[in-house]
């Protein structure tokens, strides 16, 4: 598993601070399954997975899920119902549009603009749910 850890930081003061890893599958792409002798290929692409997808955890929350870049954030994230810091769905965003071909060209700190400030993470509403709880 290819990853990086980027950090990221609202505009102005007070700030808050998210800490993030993004992880893509390397050498994991090769493995077939242990159980199922499936002749349709590697175990990932059985699942649905394709290389432009991604992970990402918030290592604050210490919650994350998968995600194919090039959809609405606030959906995706929606969809998961994971517990993230308040720059997650603005910090997804952002990931969404940058060249994940090389993980390693991504830049160590981001600056999001547009956040508001908040004291604490919270649980994204599920589909149909009209507020996070928890």
């Amino acid at each position: 598993m290819k990853t990086r850890i980027i950090e990221a930081k609202q505009t102005g003061d007070p700030a808050n601070w998210g800490k993030f890893m993004v992880m893509r599958p390397d050498e994991e792409w090769a493995r077939r399954s242990a159980i199922d002798d499936n002749p349709y290929g590697p175990l990932l692409r059985q699942c649905g997975w394709g290389p432009k997808h991604i992970i990402v955890f918030d290592l604050q929350t210490c919650e994350g899920a998968a995600f194919r870049p090039g959809g609405f954030a606030k959906a995706d994230l929606n969809k998961h119902r994971i517990h993230v810091c308040v720059l997650f769905e603005a910090f997804l965003t952002w990931l969404y549009v940058q060249d994940l071909s090389d993980l390693d060209r991504l830049p160590d700190v981001v600056e999001l603009d547009g956040v508001p400030f908040e004291l604490y993470g919270y649980r994204r509403p599920g589909p149909g749910e009209a507020t996070a709880g928890g």
